[in-house]
């Protein structure tokens, strides 16, 4: 398979976004655990937020061409959230530190949203 130098460029736009969204979420992640908050209640509020937040980058960055999708968006986050949530009680399972278990989480989870909202959410816009 031989990806399309647009392809190329979204994905790489896809990454950029996704470390200030990641740093973004996972610093108000780590910011509610380090003030006592339980992790699981932490990564609630971290992915609410972090919710809106991301909307504009990957709306206005990545899929830019794309047709606006709000309610795709927050129907995929709440998915997104699920799997989430699962792979932070598997990690949390395998890894003592919650911060570190946040961490993996995060990583495996955004290799999954890419595609989520790649082919769900940001639709090419109509001819």
């Amino acid at each position: 398979m031989v990806l399309s130098r647009e392809r190329i460029g979204e994905i790489w736009r896809y990454y950029q976004a996704g470390l200030v969204n990641t740093a973004f979420g996972f610093g108000a992640y780590s910011l509610l655990v380090w003030l006592g908050l339980n992790l699981f209640a932490a990564q609630l509020i971290a992915h609410l937020a972090g919710m809106a937040f991301n909307y504009l980058t990957y709306s206005r960055h990545v899929f830019r061409d794309a047709a606006p999708a709000r309610f795709r968006f927050v129907l995929s986050y709440a998915g997104n959230y699920v799997v989430g949530l699962a792979m932070l009680f598997l990690c949390s399972r395998v890894i003592d530190s919650p911060y570190l278990a946040g961490l993996m989480s995060t990583i495996i989870v955004s290799a999954i949203n890419y595609f989520a909202l790649k082919y769900l959410v940001f639709r090419d816009k109509p001819a």
